[in-house]
């Protein structure tokens, strides 16, 4: 049974999916983290030659990965892997800050997996990276801290070391 916080949160959710000018208000009054700079790398291959992996912000796990933390209010930094073999049925989304409705009947919409296999297949893209990782797109204080120190960096790690050539990041 969900407790009064994850009730409150998922009814949110989907009260701004459904109001979008809530939303709008919402993020007028929103204190959101800046930056002075971003890192990036521009892509310079050709993608029928790259290996390709999927970053995202959607809370997906494997079934068998422990859920994301949703009783702290500030989000849970960490981050699960997902492995290229997996198949629909394999997963979940622990997220309860977007409405993720359309996502838990077709994960595609926010981890495109089977369509970046679509694209591997066809010969657009090279290959398909043996891991793709996923975070919880809510992070707050103090936690971006963490994200930004220590797992965002190993994921970096990790995707260097499956020689990724080029990271799609999907949103919530």
């Amino acid at each position: 049974m969900p407790d009064l916080k994850t009730i409150k949160d998922q009814f949110l959710a989907r009260l701004f999916t459904r109001f979008p000018l809530l939303f709008r208000r919402w993020v007028r009054h929103h204190q959101f983290v800046a930056f002075a700079d971003a890192p990036w790398t521009p892509y310079a291959g050709p993608a029928a030659r790259s290996r390709v992996a999927l970053v995202t912000t959607a809370g997906v796990h494997l079934k068998s990965d422990r859920p994301f933390n949703m009783r702290d209010p500030a989000g849970d930094p960490a981050f699960r892997p997902i492995p290229s073999g997996a198949r629909p049925g394999d997963w979940a989304i622990t997220h309860n800050y977007y409405d993720h409705t359309d996502a838990d009947q077709d994960l595609n919409v926010v981890l495109p997996l089977e369509r970046l296999r679509e694209l591997a297949d066809l010969g657009e893209i090279g290959s398909v990276a043996a891991h793709h990782y996923s975070f919880m797109g809510h992070i707050l204080p103090p936690h971006i801290h963490t994200l930004m120190q220590v797992t965002a960096p190993q994921v970096a790690r990790f995707l260097k070391q499956d020689r990724v050539d080029a990271v799609i990041l999907t949103p919530a």
